[in-house]
C-alpha cells in the first residue's frame, strides 16, 4: 500500500513538473511570437513599414544595428505568418533542450547570420525577417546530432529533417526578394551553436552504473 502510494505521489509530482515545463515554454515561445506580431502591427499601422530600414544594410556603418533589429521586422503580416509556425514548431524542440540552451542558440544565430548577411548581402539592399533564426533552429537540431552522436539527438535530427528537409533549398542564391544570405548564415550559426553546446559523449566506456544513473533530460 505505502509502495502504490508513493507511485501515485511519484506520477503526481512528475506531471505537475511536466505541466510547469510545458506552462514555461508556452510563455517564452508565445510571448517571444506574439512580440513579433505587435512589432509588425505597430510598424505597419503606425510608421507604415519604415521601421524596415533598420534591417541589415550590407556594408555600411548603420546597417550594422540591423543584425539586432532585423529578426523583429517583416515585410507584411504574409511574411511574418509564414515564420510563424516553423519558429514556434523548431523553437520548441530547441526548447526542449533546456531555456539557457535556448537562449544560447537564439542569441549566436542572430549574430551569425546577421553578420554574414552583412558581409556579403547585395549592396544597396535592405535584409529583415526572422527566418535566418529558423534555419538556426534547425541548423542546430540537425547539425547537432553529428556533435553528440547519440541515440536520442539522431532520432531528433531524423524528426526535424523528415518535417522541415526542404529548408535546405533556402540556403542557395535565388532572386525573388529573398533573403538567402541570411539563410545560409543562420544555419551555419546553428551549427556553430551546436558545436559549441554539444553533449559530447565520454571518452571512457560506460558502465552499468553510469547507465543507471541518467536521467530523463540527458536524453534530450
Amino acid at each position: 500500500m505505502d509502495n502504490d502510494r508513493y507511485l501515485s505521489h511519484e506520477r503526481e509530482t512528475n506531471l505537475r513538473e511536466i505541466g510547469e515545463t510545458l506552462k514555461s515554454h508556452l510563455i517564452i515561445l508565445g510571448g517571444f511570437v506574439a512580440f513579433l506580431w505587435l512589432v509588425e502591427f505597430i510598424n505597419l499601422f503606425i510608421f507604415h513599414g519604415r521601421l524596415n530600414t533598420l534591417g541589415i544594410r550590407p556594408r555600411t556603418a548603420a546597417g550594422l544595428e540591423g543584425i539586432l533589429f532585423a529578426p523583429m521586422l517583416h515585410s507584411s503580416f504574409a511574411h511574418l505568418m509564414a515564420n510563424t509556425v516553423p519558429l514556434l514548431v523548431l523553437g520548441w524542440f530547441v526548447l526542449l533542450r533546456g531555456t539557457r540552451t535556448f537562449a544560447s542558440v537564439t542569441i549566436i544565430t542572430i549574430l551569425v547570420s546577421g553578420l554574414g548577411t552583412w558581409l556579403i548581402g547585395p549592396a544597396h539592399s535592405v535584409h529583415i525577417g526572422a527566418s535566418g533564426l529558423i534555419f538556426g533552429y534547425f541548423g542546430f537540431l540537425v547539425l547537432g546530432s553529428y556533435f553528440e552522436r547519440s541515440f536520442a539527438s539522431i532520432l531528433w535530427a531524423l524528426l526535424v529533417f523528415f518535417l522541415y528537409g526542404g529548408l535546405l533549398w533556402g540556403v542557395l542564391p535565388q532572386g525573388n526578394g529573398i533573403s538567402w544570405q541570411g539563410h545560409l548564415f543562420g544555419f551555419i550559426g546553428g551549427g556553430v551553436a551546436a558545436y559549441l553546446l554539444a553533449k559530447r559523449p565520454s571518452a571512457t566506456p560506460e558502465t552499468d552504473d553510469d547507465i543507471l544513473r541518467i536521467r530523463p533530460e540527458d536524453l534530450l
